[in-house]
């Protein structure tokens, strides 16, 4: 049985475990299975960027300080080595196993260079000469050229040549260009070969003259979180973080991906010079970084995919008789959930924010951007909503790890078109997904809101679930008004009228709810988050679950709570769903069916940095409508007996054997479809 609390690092993997699962089910289609298996890839791209890079530096600086699992870092980075070289080797194996030879079967091919025909052969000549070589360095490695820098994530060859005339062996690197596809497609449109392949076949063109004696592919992780001090705020914010990007590519090397042959002396040449250790090296089999198989879903395989489905338009908003409603007349109606991707994010919430911009009564926008798309909808509404006149506010947070740069980028078109854009509060990072509209309605200026739990991204919208209000409500009005001041200004606001906001409050006001539902005879708490990892917050649900209340978590990620152990935790019990669409949403309902129930939805995770270190925010759910759909979207969840996974108390994820086949995800989609129907 597993102590207290279970390693975060470790709960992280198991969940990119659960992912890997999906790319290893023959339910899923096969197209998805392989896209799945590309987001266990990249999924481990970022945990050795940030997370191992994090327990390296701690351990390099001698700090033995244990979690509170009781794990000093180089413990944790023992394990971790433990389950990922396991998972890599899973991946491997339904790589070249199953979904290589299924794709093959389907007619869609990887094919080894080696034994294509001369035809293919050919035309990938072409491709080298004119789309390949013009961008490709050969890197030599010699006394008068050192070894060169290996960028982060950069795929290589480590190239081996001799010089015939002196008979001289020297090393060279030739990167991968990663401006190129990572598979040349070959002219039927359904076989492919590794660009690394493509360039090893023609290593002679780039070292013309030398005997090239051998290759070998490896793959470079480094160290790429940021460290800065953000207590300032503005233009040095800015600046500090555009330095700390260029920083980032020469971050310390937290991982080294080589094929199975690659010999002793290369590998030690490799550690050497980039001061990496072997406890870094990953053998892999395959094709390295398999997150490029992502390029697949370009293919259109409708046979091999999920049926698609673009969400549907939410009753009240739907057209009537060609003419689009009034969105701000709906929402003075009544209060209007939104839950993506069932239901659409371009009909709701994009087009909240769209008429908004274009409506001449409203007089401003304020909103935050956390993570947006490169060609965002919504940033270019507020563009247009500055250009028409509209007091504007963004702000844009810079330190969205790995959307620094397309956030920088944003920022700066925003204030290019007049937009006011602020980078938020020193010390904290914000991570509250508002907008808060301001309208002159004659007799009064009414404001309306969108509360949410994910990004304004109508890319991810189709893909992450989560949920949204829109109100009118004049208290929650009031609220983002004095939340604004906060963000924008030297408002020392910590009160709220309805609102619960990080730091302090969101952590209060869920430790006053547990321990109400703890004092009651049939106490109730349902909390479905991404992470939860707050040790504070476990030990009140501990003390909650021993008080008698019955405790359902739904957890989609890190879990650091150990469920059903006598004593500690017998009332609790913890599943994750995972699935076609990424379980996104935070909603918190407290309260028995025999009473009234308290309902909240929000950006936050129960996790130190979102209780303590964010600018956060939970909204209560009150009418009872709304509560009815959550709890639909709630009980679906604890129902589901195809795509949950429950956590035992020994702290292993197991599945969730089958019983009445229900999978959350399709039967939320049926349950959109029939909402639509019903407006026929």
């Amino acid at each position: 049985m597993a102590d207290r609390y279970l390693n975060r690092e470790l709960s992280w993997l198991d969940f990119n475990s659960r992912v890997l699962a999906l790319a290893e089910s023959p339910e899923a289609p096969l197209m998805e299975r392989v896209r799945f298996l590309a987001i266990w890839s990249s999924n481990q791209d970022e945990f050795f960027q940030v997370r191992v890079a994090g327990l390296l530096e701690q351990a390099a600086r001698g700090i033995w300080t244990p979690t509170p699992d009781g794990r000093t870092p180089q413990e944790t980075l023992t394990a971790a080595r433990e389950l990922a070289s396991d998972q890599y080797e899973r991946a491997s194996k339904v790589f070249i196993t199953d979904l290589a030879p299924r794709l093959a079967a389907a007619g869609i091919g990887f094919s080894d260079y080696s034994a294509l025909d001369e035809e293919d052969r050919h035309y990938l000549d072409l491709q080298f000469r004119e789309r390949v070589f013009p961008v490709v360095t050969p890197l030599a490695v010699d006394p008068s050229h050192p070894f060169p820098y290996i960028s982060n994530l950069s795929l290589n060859l480590a190239v081996v040549v001799r010089n015939p005339d002196t008979h001289v062996t020297r090393f060279a690197r030739v990167k991968v260009p990663p401006i190129l596809p990572r598979f040349v497609v070959l002219p039927d449109g359904e076989r492919f070969v590794p660009l690394e392949q493509v360039i090893a076949a023609h290593l002679a063109d780039l070292f013309p003259g030398m005997q090239i004696l051998a290759h070998h592919t490896f793959r470079v992780t480094r160290n790429a979180d940021l460290d800065f001090d953000d207590e300032d705020e503005g233009g040095d914010l800015l600046l500090t973080i555009e330095s700390e990007l260029t920083r980032r590519r020469f971050g310390r090397v937290v991982r080294l991906e080589v094929a199975p042959d690659l010999p002793d002396d290369v590998l030690d040449l490799l550690l050497r010079e980039m001061g990496a250790s072997g406890d870094q090296v990953y053998r892999l089999e395959g094709p390295l970084d398999l997150g490029g198989l992502a390029n697949l879903q370009n293919l259109a395989r409708p046979d091999l995919q999920y049926a698609q489905f673009n969400g549907v338009i939410p009753a009240r908003l739907a057209p009537y008789e060609g003419s689009l409603p009034d969105i701000f007349g709906v929402i003075r109606d009544g209060d209007l959930l939104v839950h993506h991707p069932y239901d659409s994010f371009a009909s709701s919430t994009e087009a909240f924010l769209t008429q908004a911009a274009r409506d001449p009564k409203v007089l401003a926008i304020k909103q935050t951007l956390y993570r947006t798309s490169r060609d965002s909808p919504v940033m270019q509404s507020l563009i247009h909503a500055a250009n028409e006149g509209k007091q504007v506010v963004a702000l844009v947070e810079l330190k969205a790890r790995f959307d620094e740069e397309r956030n920088i980028e944003w920022a700066q078109r925003l204030e290019d078109a007049g937009v006011h854009v602020v980078y938020g509060v020193g010390g904290l990072k914000t991570h509250t997904k508002l907008a808060l509209v301001v309208r002159d309605e004659g007799e009064t200026i009414r404001r309306y809101c969108h509360i949410g739990t994910g990004n304004y991204n109508e890319s991810t919208a189709r893909i992450y679930e989560d949920v949204g209000l829109l109100t009118a409500d004049p208290h929650l009005g009031a609220d983002l008004s004095d939340l604004f001041n906060f963000l924008t200004g030297y408002s020392r606001q910590r009160t709220y009228r309805k609102l619960a906001v990080s730091p302090d409050g969101i952590r209060n006001l869920l430790l006053e709810l547990i321990a109400h539902e703890s004092a009651m005879p049939d106490g109730t708490i349902t909390l479905k988050m991404n992470s939860l990892a707050d040790s504070g917050m476990i030990d009140a649900l501990y003390e909650a679950s021993e008080a008698g209340a019955r405790v359902d978590l739904i957890v989609r990620g890190i879990c650091c709570l150990v469920p059903g152990v006598p004593g500690q935790s017998s009332n609790i019990r913890v599943r994750s769903i995972v699935g076609r669409y990424l379980e996104h949403s935070r909603i918190f309902r407290f309260g028995s069916r025999a009473r009234s129930r308290t309902y909240l939805i929000g950006s936050a995770d129960l996790m130190p940095r979102n209780l303590d270190r964010r600018v956060e925010a939970l909204s209560p759910v009150d009418d009872p409508d709304l509560q009815f759909r959550l709890d639909e979207i709630l009980e679906v969840l604890l129902a589901d007996d195809e795509l949950a996974w429950e956590l035992e108390p020994e702290g292993h994820w197991v599945k969730v054997p089958p019983g009445q086949g229900v999978n959350a995800q399709e039967t939320l989609t049926a349950l959109a479809h029939s909402r639509a129907r019903a407006l026929l």
